[in-house]
């Protein structure tokens, strides 16, 4: 999002907080929030009259209260009016930002839960079955298939086996990756859980999955380096001979064996 859109990002959290702190059940919030933004990803001329930058912001208020009045809380129509208030540099951005406080709304409901830990690993699990897989990944990119039934076989393959969080976020990642591909997508929802809890991601590639102790010492170093807390994800893939290759962002940390034999290698050929 450019500059004006972030800001307008920012606003419209600030309400989701606050309607979050009253007591309301924050994965329905999510789930009326996902439904808005689907209803304005299906509609380009909705989404260009609520993000008009030459209209009156009290006008587009009330066309929000006229579309979404009585179809959900009223909680959340406040968070939709605030946002459709706000200036918003594209007007695809609107309907983002909603599905992006959707998101934080379940995260929230899963971190209430003392889920928040079980959902980010399952969401980062599911995120490698979907790139791995090209047959799931196909069908879930098949533009001749509804979001509905991507959704479906998404839930299909999820229900009783994670989270409730979790079936939800890839249910929605599913149904509305907004253009993206759906790994993408769920990759990012497990960005928007470590910044709930104000920490980085840090995806380590290993021959053999590391155990507790391991992965405790590998956090402190990187929370030491970084200077702040650190989510590990781990990929276990024994391609990579031995040590560890850890990507923070778009920096990476490459200590495997194999990586260091290619290196002298290409000393030796050069």
């Amino acid at each position: 999002m450019q500059g004006p859109s972030r800001a307008a990002l920012l606003t419209s959290r600030q309400d989701l907080t606050q309607l979050l702190a009253s007591g309301v059940d924050p994965a329905a919030v999510g789930d009326e929030l996902f439904a808005v933004s689907r209803v304005l990803g299906s509609s380009a001329p909705l989404r260009r009259a609520l993000t008009d930058p030459t209209s009156d912001a009290a006008a587009r208020r009330g066309l929000a209260d006229k579309l979404f009045g009585g179809k959900v809380s009223d909680g959340v129509l406040e968070v939709v009016r605030v946002a459709v208030g706000q200036r918003w540099a594209d007007e695809r951005d609107l309907g983002d930002a909603l599905d992006q406080l959707g998101v934080e709304a379940v995260l929230t409901a899963a971190e209430r839960a003392g889920r928040l830990d079980q959902v980010e690993d399952e969401l980062f699990r599911f995120e490698r079955t979907v790139a791995r897989d090209s047959g799931l990944r196909d069908a879930l990119g098949d533009r001749r298939r509804s979001g509905a039934d991507k959704a479906d076989l998404v839930g299909t393959l999820l229900e009783g086996k994670a989270a409730p969080e979790t079936v939800r976020l890839a249910r929605q990642a599913a149904a509305n990756p907004g253009g993206r591909r759906v790994e993408r997508v769920l990759e990012s929802y497990v960005d928007v859980a470590a910044q709930l809890r104000d920490q980085l991601v840090a995806t380590v590639t290993a021959a053999v999955e590391p155990t507790a102790e391991q992965r405790a010492r590998l956090g402190r170093a990187l929370a030491g380096l970084y200077g702040r807390p650190v989510q590990i994800n781990v990929l276990v893939d024994p391609a990579v001979v031995g040590g560890l290759r850890v990507q923070v962002g778009d920096e990476v940390i490459d200590g495997t064996i194999a990586t260091r034999l290619e290196d002298v290698r290409r000393s030796m050929a050069g």
